[in-house]
């Protein structure tokens, strides 16, 4: 991000609603998956308590204070979240196998599986 433009960065936090995260820095396997599960926690526990009525309710995406698209936030939650975790699903997937490692079964058995 040091070399992006003064513009796309303002765009950028303003598009967020706020300063840009703050990333830990992990050493480990486990500190990834224990950031991961409390995180994954959290989130599962927003979602309980967020009433059906609250998912209906237009979104809107700006980019530097515009409007770019509009949408109910079950439609982004579905779009934005959901459907990111199976594309990076999907990426790690891929390389794996590029590194010869084993698949694991992420909906079922996979080819690399002796039985499959």
């Amino acid at each position: 991000m040091g070399g992006e433009r003064p513009h796309a960065r303002r765009a950028r936090h303003h598009a967020a609603g706020g300063p840009p995260p703050k990333f830990e820095a992990l050493g480990s396997t486990k500190q990834i998956l224990d950031v991961f599960d409390r995180n994954a926690k959290a989130a599962r526990a927003a979602l309980v308590k967020t009433p059906d009525a609250e998912f209906k309710k237009p979104w809107a995406f700006k980019v530097a204070g515009r409007t770019v698209d509009t949408s109910p936030k079950y439609t982004v939650y579905r779009r934005t979240v959901l459907n990111h975790l199976a594309h990076h699903r999907g990426q790690l997937t891929v390389y794996l196998r590029l590194n010869d490692a084993p698949v694991p079964a992420v909906y079922g058995p996979t080819a690399d599986e002796p039985n499959f």
